[in-house]
């Protein structure tokens, strides 16, 4: 379906296709890295580019988007001394991982706008500017 709905999104006028990157999809058991089927995401970007269109990589960790526990997987909740996005050794160590795989791979395929593909913007995190006031100093420090 994705050629054909990329095609109606440039058909009516958008330039950018904004996606999530779901990273309880793509690593639903620790280590176990899935991009098959409807979780090929090099597949995807490479189908926006073919339509001409730039792409928003949103590649979380956190998402947020309507989606259970926003797109983190639920193996993560199990990890010892755990405290989601905060400066915390154990969310940071994992959610560097996924990341630098997602980044790695992007930049493998060479999918990023500085190597001659869509992706001209990247983001890590979302809807993070309460969650500041929550976790206080330990979220101030995660997102610096």
């Amino acid at each position: 379906m994705w050629e054909n709905l990329v095609r109606k999104a440039k058909d009516g006028g958008l330039d950018v296709i904004d996606t999530y990157v779901f990273w309880n999809g793509h690593e639903p058991l620790p280590g176990k890295i899935y991009f098959e089927d409807r979780y090929d995401l090099v597949r995807f970007i490479k189908t926006v580019h073919k339509q001409g269109l730039y792409v928003n990589l949103r590649i979380g960790p956190y998402i947020c988007g309507e989606w259970n526990f926003g797109g983190f997987p639920v193996w993560l909740k199990y990890v010892p001394g755990i405290y989601f996005r905060t400066d915390n050794e154990p969310f940071k160590r994992a959610m560097q991982g996924f990341t630098t795989k997602i980044v790695d791979m992007m930049k493998s395929e060479k999918l990023f706008a500085s190597q001659g593909g869509p992706i001209i913007l990247s983001q890590i995190e979302n809807e993070y500017g309460s969650e500041i006031k929550e976790f206080g100093e330990a979220g101030k420090a995660y997102i610096n």
